[in-house]
């Protein structure tokens, strides 16, 4: 699907969202040590940019979100007012101040968090639009210190984190990897190659049908699949995953993967399985895309993403702020194809 055949009334809801809570600093969640009690001090001083939508890394994507929606669709009614909040925050001094803080705990938001902050530097890096590119100039010092964060945690990294939460290593990954070649790093782009192959390329019969485990918002499977396809061409990635996932039938009919409902939504955990639905949609999108045009395969991935797509653009936590603050740019992403493009 081409941006231009995504009608903006369908993203409005998700935009709103966003412009609600990246100024927003409570409720929030905050993860940091303290050494003494002078430590205790309040998070809009330690992240001046970033201090909304409940916690850092939501802050970032939803600062990512508006950058997309404006970059793809230049003609929306809530352009103005997208433009207005982000520039708010995306100030000289507020950047350098999140920089310093970054410096200083090499391990804050990471991989996550960094890996979205790269996501907003790579789609204003390809935005022709001069505020854009002055975004990306202000944000520049910020980008250097969690490119230095992320490339030290791959090469500490003895063994990939395998969970659906922040913390996984394979979408991290991904999110990195297609920053890497929007800014043709081909440092980070060498590790990062070097690290999937270590990780992840000898990997079989996985376990899909024990998904989800616990909160997940991101399949332990299927974002190590859709990295996979970054990495290998069409015809080295079929062969892998029919070692990877041997049981994707080649019947669309036979229902083997199927979209998690949260009984509550007002439940910030269960808000997760909204989000997973969503993710579960572009990477199954990523490795329809990753595979030859004649894999027997692809009708039945077509045929579970579609159904993810349906009810995961139908979240029934965005009527919470459990959901409202984040699932918009899982929204996002997967009706701009951004994963894709």
């Amino acid at each position: 699907m081409k941006t231009d055949q995504v009608n903006p009334t369908a993203i409005a809801p998700f935009v709103r969202c966003a412009l609600g809570c990246i100024n927003r600093e409570y409720p929030h969640v905050h993860f940091y040590g303290l050494s003494e009690e002078t430590d205790l001090v309040p998070h809009r001083q330690l992240n001046p940019a970033f201090y909304g939508c409940l916690d850092w890394h939501s802050a970032v994507h939803n600062h990512w979100l508006l950058v997309r929606v404006m970059r793809c669709f230049p003609r929306v009614e809530f352009r103005e007012e997208a433009r207005e909040k982000v520039s708010e925050n995306l100030t000289p001094e507020a950047i350098a101040q999140e920089a310093d803080y970054l410096k200083d705990r090499p391990e804050f938001e990471c991989p996550y968090g960094l890996a979205w902050l790269l996501q907003l530097t790579a789609e204003l890096r390809g935005w022709n639009d001069s505020q854009g590119k002055q975004w990306g100039e202000i944000l520049q010092p910020l980008e250097e210190v969690a490119v230095n964060n992320l490339r030290q945690w791959l090469l500490d990294l003895a063994f990939p984190n395998r969970s659906g939460t922040h913390i996984q290593t394979a979408f991290a990954m991904g999110l990195i990897w297609d920053w890497s070649k929007t800014t043709d790093n081909q440092d980070l782009a060498g590790l990062l190659k070097e690290r999937a192959k270590m990780f992840y390329h000898g990997d079989r019969n996985y376990p899909l049908d024990i998904e989800p485990l616990g909160c997940d918002f991101l399949s332990p499977t299927l974002a190590e699949a859709d990295l996979m396809r970054r990495f290998l061409d069409a015809e080295n990635f079929a062969n892998w995953l029919g070692e990877f996932l041997p049981n994707i039938p080649e019947t669309p009919e036979i229902d083997w993967l199927s979209p998690v409902i949260p009984s509550n939504p007002t439940d910030y955990q269960q808000s997760h399985f909204d989000g997973l639905n969503l993710s579960r949609a572009w990477m199954l999108e990523g490795i329809i895309a990753g595979l030859p045009p004649d894999d027997r395969r692809i009708n039945s991935l077509q045929a579970v993403a579609a159904v993810h797509r349906r009810v995961g653009l139908k979240p029934v936590s965005l009527c919470d702020y459990a959901g409202s603050h984040w699932l918009g740019s899982f929204a996002v992403y997967l009706l701009t194809q951004r994963g894709l493009r």
